[in-house]
């Protein structure tokens, strides 16, 4: 792959993963109401961002098999995940299940990858491989202990924001929180992986691929 295809696709892959959660909190902040007492407009808004953020994670899922060729496993789960709750939120007239969606996808990633760690499996290995040429196993074992124990820590970090903001604060923090937080983590893993066989050229790919919810 060239260096110019590389760069586009880094630059895709950020659309594809980030998109959806950025579509929702410009639709949810364009239709919520000026007066925060107003319950029912308050709802009404967390619907339409709702089901705005289900259509633009189904329409990233296909320019990611389009644009990219292939789907990663994250991805489909996530797409899963987010028109399974963003359905009960929907149906249901109730946000708390679109804010308990990360928490479901980071304990499912965290305790998956602990648990794999524990069992002597680096779980990242079979989903991130290409993104990671020359790692060892043991930077590979590593690397998904790392995230398994950053993810349940985002878990943690959901659940206690989504208790303490209000539903507009608590969508401010997945983009002025969440997203700075794992692109510092994914940051912090280089040198880690560089002792660990990590091919220099292959930093970049590090940066613009990090797991995601």
């Amino acid at each position: 792959m060239t260096e110019a295809n590389k760069q586009k696709s880094g630059w895709l892959n950020l659309v594809v993963d980030y998109g959806p959660v950025i579509v929702f909190f410009a639709v949810y902040k364009y239709f919520s109401p000026a007066d925060r007492g107003n319950s029912v407009a308050e709802v009404l808004a967390v619907i339409q961002g709702t089901v705005s953020f289900m259509v633009a994670a189904v329409i990233a899922l296909l320019v990611s098999k389009w644009k990219l060729g292939k789907v990663s496993p994250m991805l489909w789960l996530s797409t899963l995940l987010i028109v399974g709750f963003g359905g009960l939120t929907v149906l249901l007239h109730d946000p708390i299940w679109i804010q308990v969606k990360p928490t479901a996808i980071y304990l499912l990633f965290g305790v998956t990858l602990l648990i794999g760690v524990w069992r002597g499996k680096a779980l990242l290995k079979l989903l991130l491989e290409a993104a990671f040429e020359g790692l060892s196993d043991e930077g590979w074992m590593k690397l998904s202990r790392n995230w398994g124990l950053f993810f349940l820590a985002l878990a943690a970090l959901n659940e206690g924001l989504r208790h303490w903001l209000s539903f507009g604060d608590w969508i401010a923090a997945k983009l002025w929180i969440f997203l700075p937080a794992t692109f510092l983590f994914t940051f912090a893993q280089i040198p880690m992986l560089l002792r660990h066989g990590l091919a220099v050229d292959q930093q970049t790919d590090v940066l613009e691929n990090p797991p995601h919810e």
